[in-house]
């Protein structure tokens, strides 16, 4: 019988998971034309529906089409996922490498920061720092980047230390070649493996802070359709309708769950360890 560890481990298990993911970034990508209405519309005399032809998934309490609102809110997602992931990754991979390679007080004063931002639970800081800068999209990204990047950057940190110790770094540096060109020709082709792992994980992560902090109201702000702001808009109806919560609550389940297998799948394939 096949262990859960094998199972992680097979090609087609990765395989499955980005055809599903790439699937979901053409959906994204194309949504604002598969979207059978405008999201945005408010109809009052259509609230609450049921399905039906014009409104696949039915309507919400303001009478907009509910699949509509879905397929902006994953454009949202995962678009601004994927910011808020390649920003934290540049600023960390950046940061970290110096700091590694460098060290003295750059790596020290980083090593502060980064303990600091640490001592912290992730979700806590980000509504911190969304509280001091206002309800909005935009807040709620540049918050998640500066929390997010300091992982980054000691993860990044920990691997150029181990790199430098190794053979051909010292022999790179008895050569004459200089810190950047070692950096940029061994040090960071050697750190990229893990960065595939780090992505799709992360991403789960990100979407889950988004919808988060977009629940509490202190993110996407209506009409924008977002699947974390629908789940707070659904919750005075959840006892009348509850498919206005059910519905983006299980987009966010299934998006976040894709993301996790392949990261996982990819981890035990590549022999990659999770920072956790």
């Amino acid at each position: 019988m096949m262990t859960v560890r094998r199972f992680f481990q097979q090609p087609k298990m990765i395989l499955v998971c980005i055809i599903i993911i790439f699937l979901l970034f053409l959906i994204a990508i194309l949504a604002p034309w598969l979207a059978p209405n405008n999201p945005t519309v408010v109809n009052l005399s259509m609230k609450l529906q049921a399905p039906s032809l014009d409104y696949p998934l039915g309507t919400d309490h303001l009478g907009r089409c509910n699949l509509s609102r879905l397929l902006i809110g994953m454009r949202i997602s995962l678009g601004f996922a994927s910011l808020i992931f390649i920003s934290s990754l540049v600023i960390g991979l950046v940061i970290g490498t110096i700091a590694g390679y460098i060290g003295g007080w750059f790596d020290y004063t980083l090593m502060r920061i980064c303990d600091t931002v640490m001592a912290f639970p992730n979700l806590l800081l980000v509504i911190g720092l969304v509280g001091m800068f206002g309800p909005g999209l935009t807040q709620v990204v540049t918050a998640l980047i500066l929390v997010q990047w300091v992982y980054y950057a000691r993860i990044f940190r920990g691997m150029v230390i181990n790199l430098k110790a190794e053979n051909y770094i010292t022999a790179a540096q008895i050569s004459g070649s200089s810190s950047w060109k070692i950096m940029k020709k061994h040090i960071v082709p050697n750190v990229l493996p893990p960065l595939v792992v780090m992505g799709t994980l992360e991403m789960g992560w990100a979407i889950m802070n988004i919808s988060s902090v977009s629940f509490l109201g202190l993110g996407v702000q209506a009409p924008t359709p977002e699947w974390g702001a629908m789940i707070l808009e659904g919750k005075s109806f959840v006892r009348s309708n509850p498919e206005l919560m059910l519905y983006p609550g299980l987009c966010i389940m299934l998006v976040v769950i894709v993301f996790n297998l392949l990261g996982e799948s990819l981890s035990e394939h590549l022999g990659v360890k999770r920072r956790f």
